[in-house]
């Protein structure tokens, strides 16, 4: 199979930071045309494993190709296919969205008509028509991720390098982001999005997840799922303490973890063991008079994935 982007064994040292360790043996195989999603908390490797991607910066070992080419040898030739939009407003906020476009076509070589069509396109496709003689420093910040997220495909690359770029952003522009990212994919882009949020890997094709600079898992949302050694019982019952403490006493519950205003419990997966879980504990907020809001069955998400696999690493260690 031909991969958009390939990452064999890389791994990235500091030797400012006393040899600090920021990726190391990190392996990705993303085919042409998905949207793959780097997750991982804030120091687990994610904007350095981009950043070598795109070429800005060099691995301490290991290969990484877009389209087939060298990273470090061919770094001219891969960043012809590359878009890449860091974690920060990298922008020029003193010009307008059009001199922003304009700039960044011009530094891609897009001539003549080609040049104004692919700009007029970005416009639109990111709704910025409007705002289009706005300076980039005066925008939103959701309207900032778009004007950055339009310079980086003004070129029409095939490889779209997008660190954490919903970060920062409200909930009605974050949705949008994601909207116009669907759109990207189905034009024929590959995405690689680097994400602290678990519910935005739930939107991808393919997940990988990062942490301490190790890869510990990658696959479909489905698939990772299906991987956990248990099932997920939420429950939601008043007084909350009483509800806590029935919980942290009952047999069979692997581990649990409070969200919100309920309870994520993991209940082994064998012969009935969560029907029992859920029956046994009906019979005790029933005893101790507790109302139950909830007690049910859900589908096990991307953050229980995470922190079953993170508990792991950390009692191996």
């Amino acid at each position: 199979m031909d991969y958009a982007i390939e990452a064999r064994d890389i791994s990235k040292q500091y030797p400012s930071q006393k040899q600090r360790t920021a990726v190391s043996g990190l392996n990705l195989a993303i085919p042409k045309g998905q949207l793959y999603s780097l997750v991982g908390p804030d120091g687990a490797g994610k904007t350095t494993t981009l950043r070598i991607l795109s070429t800005v910066m060099e691995q301490s070992g290991g290969a990484a190709y877009i389209m087939g080419c060298d990273v470090h040898t061919q770094a001219e030739k891969a960043r012809q296919h590359i878009g890449y939009m860091p974690q920060n407003f990298s922008l020029y906020p003193d010009l307008s969205v059009i001199e922003n476009l304009n700039f960044f076509a011009d530094i891609h070589r897009i001539k003549g008509s080609h040049k104004e069509e692919r700009i007029n396109e970005m416009l639109s496709f990111t709704r910025l028509e409007r705002f289009r003689a706005r300076r980039a420093g005066a925008l939103s910040g959701g309207m900032k991720k778009k004007l950055a997220l339009a310079c980086a495909l003004v070129h029409d690359p095939a490889v779209l390098l997008l660190d954490e770029p919903s970060t920062g952003v409200d909930p009605v522009s974050r949705r949008e982001l994601w909207v116009i990212l669907a759109d990207v994919v189905h034009q024929g882009v590959t995405v690689l999005v680097s994400t602290p949020y678990m519910d935005e890997a739930e939107r991808c094709h393919q997940v990988g997840m990062l942490y301490d600079g190790r890869l510990l898992t990658s696959g479909t949302p489905d698939e990772l799922a299906a991987r956990l050694p248990f099932e997920i019982v939420e429950v939601k019952a008043r007084p909350r303490k009483a509800m806590r403490q029935i919980v942290s006493e009952m047999d069979g519950i692997i581990e649990w973890r409070p969200v919100g205003d309920r309870l994520r419990l993991a209940v082994a997966n064998h012969n009935g063991d969560a029907q029992r879980v859920m029956e046994a504990l009906s019979a005790r907020f029933q005893e101790a008079g507790l109302e139950v809001r909830l007690l049910r069955r859900v589908k096990p998400s991307m953050d229980d994935v995470f922190v079953h696999l993170v508990n792991e690493q950390r009692s191996a260690q």
